[in-house]
This record gives C-alpha cells, structure tokens and sequence, in this order.
C-alpha cells in the first residue's frame, strides 16, 4: 500500500486507528498527548508515538499549536494519516521543523488505503508512502 506524503518523513509504530475527525485544540491534551473529547472514539488513549490514522482533523487553526507542542514536548504521534487534508496538521508539522528542528510525517491515504490501515498493527511507512507491516512478534 501507497500514501501520499504531505509532509516527507519516516515513521514506524503501531496503528491508533478512529473513524471520527478530532479536534486537537480542546480534543487532545497538549502535555500528554490524551485525547479528551469524551465523545471520540479513542478517548483517553494516547497518540503519542504511534501512527495516528483519522479521516481529518475538525476545530480551528489552533490545532497546528496543538501539534507544535506535542512535537515539542516528544508526545507526539510518530506519523499523521488522514483521508482528507488538514491545512492545522499540516502547518504545526512544517513550523515544528522550522522551529524545533524536528517533526513528524503526515500522510494522505485514499479510501482504500485508509480501511486497510488496523488498529494496533505495526508499520512502517516509507519518506515516499511506502507502508509496510511491521513482522509480527514472536513470544
């Protein structure tokens, strides 16, 4: 399966998967990165290194503060994939690399390659999009 890059960069980790839009300002703490919007979801789970699969991202343009901090502080998810673009991630992505020196992938999936991404699967996903399932562990 094949992404498309918004925002280069590499990520491995497991899938937090939701098929509802978040809002990061007001839905995710910015110190831990916990989603709590009670009415998500995936509330009180935490995007914080994992591959953060949603299909957008609702609310205002604060959200790219939201995610500038996250990255700031190192709770953020290791890679954004949403189904429709989101200028908010997008943005915070950008200016944390400009500002910090570090950020994170966002990736744009089309449908069928956002059904195919499961939770709690492990991937790693290519600067080009490239996913690919992470070998399953052996006890």
């Amino acid at each position: 399966m094949k992404l498309r890059p918004i925002v280069r960069g590499t990520a491995a980790g497991a899938v937090l998967r939701s098929d509802q839009s978040v809002s990061l300002w007001g839905g995710v703490d910015p110190a831990s990165g916990t989603i709590i919007d009670r009415r998500h979801d995936r509330h009180g789970e935490s995007i914080a290194g994992r591959v953060f699969v949603l299909p957008g991202e609702k609310g205002s343009s604060t959200g790219s503060a939201v995610l500038l901090e996250l990255i700031r502080i190192g709770k953020a998810p290791a890679a954004i994939v949403t189904r429709h673009p989101s200028p908010a991630l997008t943005l915070g992505a950008i200016v944390a690399e400009e500002l910090y020196g570090k950020s994170i992938p966002v990736f744009l999936a089309t449908e069928a390659g956002f059904r195919a991404l499961r939770d709690g699967e492990r991937v790693d996903i290519a600067e080009d999009g490239e996913v690919r399932r992470a070998a399953a562990r052996r006890p």
